[in-house]
């Protein structure tokens, strides 16, 4: 196999991994379970979003929690930006890179945005020019890249398309969403071998939800044809309130062992990220069931932090 020899992992639970949980979380918790994610290694973390909250009130306290976490020099602290006026609030508040999002598919976009794709790409390209007038790096979301709840299968061709505008826009890196996880390596494979015909694999991050199981032997395809930027949840947090049956996103602390067994360098400590897993894991008060969180709870009994 054909590896690279580091990997990326962009840490996406305190917004991702949160903003599909019914219960909320208070801001010093939030706070706290970032400050030890800053500690693990980890280089990027996206620590909210800045939609309006009555859409996500989980993520209503973006401006206190980045007014209040202790921030590391080598860390990126991301949120996701909607439009200007919710860029102009996190200006205020500091953000190292701003993250724009859109789906590959009409309908996911029209759920998820109230616009279809040729209306959204006007605000994203106006967020876009504003934060890098800021000097802010931005970041291109792309959802359901593989299979969509409304319309099924998505083409390869579909996604081009709004990779294309992005980068016409001038963001500088973007995230390829399996949003509901449907995704197989085959299906990567034939999504990839487009995109790399067009672009540099340093385009792209990956961002595989594990709802059947394949998030992993997704990640593995990915790193055969040169991605070495991957998105992941810590516990396996996450899904997506307009995709209904999407579950977590894969587990930040599975994708660590199995990049370390590859002998992948990542520099994140996998005992931070399973603490920082079982702190958030207490906070919501239901247990989550990432395979590296199963294995430390029948080896070390009931695990406290």
């Amino acid at each position: 196999m054909n590896l690279p020899q580091k990997v990326v992992i962009k840490e996406v639970g305190p917004r991702d991994g949160l903003q599909n949980e019914k219960g909320l979380i208070n801001t010093n918790e939030k706070v706290q379970w970032i400050d030890n994610l800053s500690q693990s290694g980890l280089q990027y973390i996206e620590v909210s979003s800045f939609v309006h909250p009555k859409w996500i009130p989980q993520l209503a306290d973006a401006e206190k929690v980045l007014k209040s976490i202790k921030r590391h020099n080598d860390v990126t602290y991301a949120a996701l930006i909607p439009n200007v006026k919710g860029l102009m609030r996190a200006l205020e508040v500091g953000i190292d890179e701003a993250s724009v999002f859109m789906s590959a598919s009409e309908s996911h976009n029209k759920n998820n945005i109230n616009k279809t794709i040729d209306e959204t790409f006007p605000v994203l390209k106006e967020v876009v020019e504003e934060a890098k007038k800021a000097n802010l790096t931005v970041r291109g979301y792309v959802s359901t890249v593989i299979g969509c709840p409304y319309e099924g299968s998505i083409s390869p061709e579909q996604v081009l398309r709004v990779v294309d505008a992005l980068v016409d826009m001038g963001v500088s890196e973007v995230s390829l969403g399996d949003t509901i996880g449907v995704g197989v390596p085959t299906q990567v494979e034939q999504l990839l071998t487009l995109l790399l015909k067009h672009y540099p694999p340093s385009l792209f991050a990956m961002h595989f939800h594990d709802t059947r199981g394949t998030a992993l032997a997704n990640i593995v395809k990915s790193l055969e044809m040169g991605i070495t930027t991957f998105d992941s949840s810590t516990g396996g947090l996450g899904g997506c309130p307009y995709a209904k049956g999407a579950s977590g996103n894969v587990a930040t602390e599975d994708v660590l062992y199995l990049l370390s067994e590859m002998g992948i360098e990542t520099g994140v400590d996998m005992n931070s990220i399973v603490e920082a897993a079982f702190f958030i894991e207490q906070k919501l008060g239901r247990n989550l069931m990432s395979k590296q969180m199963e294995i430390a709870r029948n080896t070390r009994g009931d695990y406290t932090s």
